[in-house]
């Protein structure tokens, strides 16, 4: 185990090297490192603690297990669609976002929620009735 963890590391290491061997040959170095500075304050900063606060809300919920997929599922229809929304301009081809992304991402997801609602709802009725 522990030959494997050196090889490991060997490896993330000359990975490293390798990055820093591409990023050093660009134009302006300096644009990735304020990119990935950037992206760190985001995730560290604003991202996680949000993600924190959540997890910490949904603990008191009944139904946490649903509210947790419900979440994660949101989170990533958010993920996935954030690059359309965020494009600055017009697309270069008129055809790639001929549709409004921002109220569809909200139409999906109030149909994630109202599902989960419905689902929810269903589990608390079977099992508030006797059985018998």
């Amino acid at each position: 185990m522990k030959v494997f963890r050196y090889a490991l590391g060997v490896l993330g290491l000359l990975l490293i090297a390798i990055g820093g061997r591409l990023v050093a040959g660009l134009p302006d170095p300096l644009d990735v490192a304020v990119w990935l500075g950037g992206a760190l304050v985001l995730h560290d900063g604003i991202i996680a603690p949000l993600v924190l606060a959540a997890g910490l809300l949904v603990a008191a919920v009944p139904a946490r297990g649903l509210v947790r997929g419900a979440l994660i599922t949101g989170g990533a229809l958010v993920l996935v669609t954030l690059p359309a929304l965020l494009r600055p301009g017009a697309p270069v081809n008129p055809s790639a976002l001929p549709l409004p992304y921002g109220r569809n991402l909200l139409v999906v997801l109030a149909a994630v929620a109202a599902v989960t609602a419905v689902v929810a709802l269903v589990r608390r009725g079977r099992r508030s009735r006797p059985r018998g």
